[in-house]
Protein backbone atom coordinates (compact mmCIF):
# COMPACT_ATOMS: atom_id res chain seq x y z
CA UNK A 1 0.00 0.00 0.00
CA UNK A 2 1.43 3.38 -0.90
CA UNK A 3 2.19 5.91 1.83
CA UNK A 4 -0.63 8.28 0.90
CA UNK A 5 -3.17 5.47 1.15
CA UNK A 6 -1.82 4.42 4.54
CA UNK A 7 -1.98 8.01 5.88
CA UNK A 8 -5.48 8.37 4.45
CA UNK A 9 -6.58 5.14 6.14
CA UNK A 10 -5.30 6.39 9.51
CA UNK A 11 -7.18 9.67 9.13
CA UNK A 12 -10.38 7.87 8.17
CA UNK A 13 -10.19 5.13 10.82
CA UNK A 14 -8.88 7.01 13.83
CA UNK A 15 -10.20 10.48 13.24
CA UNK A 16 -13.41 9.80 11.29
CA UNK A 17 -12.44 12.14 8.46
CA UNK A 18 -14.27 12.01 5.14
CA UNK A 19 -12.20 9.98 2.70
CA UNK A 20 -13.16 12.28 -0.18
CA UNK A 21 -11.76 15.32 1.67
CA UNK A 22 -8.31 13.75 2.04
CA UNK A 23 -5.87 14.62 -0.73
CA UNK A 24 -2.23 15.65 -0.88
CA UNK A 25 -3.09 19.37 -0.62
CA UNK A 26 -5.49 18.99 2.33
CA UNK A 27 -4.46 21.06 5.33
CA UNK A 28 -4.80 19.19 8.60
CA UNK A 29 -6.21 22.26 10.35
CA UNK A 30 -8.10 24.17 7.66
CA UNK A 31 -9.47 21.33 5.52
CA UNK A 32 -9.66 18.35 7.86
CA UNK A 33 -10.34 20.15 11.15
CA UNK A 34 -7.55 18.40 13.03
CA UNK A 35 -7.02 20.13 16.37
CA UNK A 36 -3.70 20.20 18.23
CA UNK A 37 -4.42 17.15 20.39
CA UNK A 38 -5.67 15.22 17.36
CA UNK A 39 -2.50 16.21 15.49
CA UNK A 40 -0.33 14.79 18.27
CA UNK A 41 -2.36 11.57 18.17
CA UNK A 42 -1.95 11.47 14.39
CA UNK A 43 1.82 11.85 14.68
CA UNK A 44 1.95 9.01 17.22
CA UNK A 45 -0.13 6.80 14.92
CA UNK A 46 2.18 7.63 12.00
CA UNK A 47 5.25 6.87 14.09
CA UNK A 48 3.79 3.46 14.96
CA UNK A 49 2.61 2.69 11.42
CA UNK A 50 5.87 3.65 9.71
CA UNK A 51 8.32 2.84 12.53
CA UNK A 52 9.85 6.31 12.71
CA UNK A 53 10.23 9.23 15.09
CA UNK A 54 8.91 12.71 14.30
CA UNK A 55 10.64 15.40 16.34
CA UNK A 56 8.83 18.52 17.52
CA UNK A 57 10.85 20.59 15.04
CA UNK A 58 9.87 18.31 12.18
CA UNK A 59 6.22 18.27 13.28
CA UNK A 60 6.08 22.07 13.11
CA UNK A 61 6.82 21.85 9.36
CA UNK A 62 3.96 19.44 8.68
CA UNK A 63 0.79 21.26 7.63
CA UNK A 64 -0.72 19.15 4.85
CA UNK A 65 -1.21 15.49 4.00
CA UNK A 66 1.41 15.97 1.29
CA UNK A 67 3.91 17.27 3.85
CA UNK A 68 3.57 14.15 5.96
CA UNK A 69 3.74 11.84 2.91
CA UNK A 70 6.96 13.53 1.71
CA UNK A 71 8.41 13.36 5.25
CA UNK A 72 7.75 9.63 5.45
CA UNK A 73 9.11 8.99 1.94
CA UNK A 74 12.34 10.83 2.82
CA UNK A 75 12.77 8.82 6.04
CA UNK A 76 12.20 5.52 4.27
CA UNK A 77 15.00 6.28 1.80
CA UNK A 78 17.55 6.53 4.63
Amino acid sequence: MEIFEQVKAILVEQFFRDEDAINMDASFVDDLGVESLDFVELLLALEDEFDLIISDEEAEKIHTVGDVVMFIEERQKV
